[in-house]
């Protein structure tokens, strides 16, 4: 039988040594991965001759008075107008049913479409031929479509007492 281990030699390496297979490691790396390595040069190299390099290295250098004009323009009255806008058409957008939406966009882009056959042939309306025109199925659904948005619209805004 062997004898029994009683103590546990923990060799240490030294500081050269761990460069040492930081440097062999990186050496592996590098080997592997030549051919990305080279387009990521080529790329800077473009990127140094256009002066996009020097650009750069002066807008990180000049970031705190750049991140003051990003604020200071993105805080101003309309910017901030037009953000509560656009968050609040998309929280509108999101109440109503899709269904809904592409109906409607369906049927204003064929509506859009008659209307410019009608720009075209230089179409003229009478009084009577708006009058008998409520009577067509299609112009009687628009114009009830109309007026009940209108109704409902109406009613949102009226303001409570």
């Amino acid at each position: 039988m062997a004898a029994p281990i009683t103590s546990i030699k923990r060799t240490e390496r030294t500081e050269m040594e761990i460069q040492q297979e930081k440097l062999a490691d990186l050496q592996k790396l590098i080997a592997q991965q030549e051919e990305s390595l080279q387009k990521i040069m080529e790329i800077t190299g473009e990127l140094n001759d256009i002066g996009a390099l020097d650009a750069l290295q002066a807008m990180l250098q000049a970031k705190e008075k750049i991140t003051g004009i990003a604020v200071g323009q993105i805080s101003r009255e309309p910017v901030t107008n037009m953000l509560n806008n656009v968050m609040a058409a998309a929280g509108a957008l999101t109440a109503i049913d899709p269904a809904t939406i592409q109906l409607l966009t369906k049927s204003a882009q064929r509506g859009l479409n008659e209307a410019e056959q009608g720009i075209e042939q230089n179409q003229k309306t009478s009084a009577l031929q708006l009058l008998k025109s409520v009577n067509d199925p299609d112009i009687n659904r628009a114009l009830t479509f109309g007026l009940n948005f209108l109704k409902g619209m109406g009613k949102g805004l009226d303001k409570p007492s």
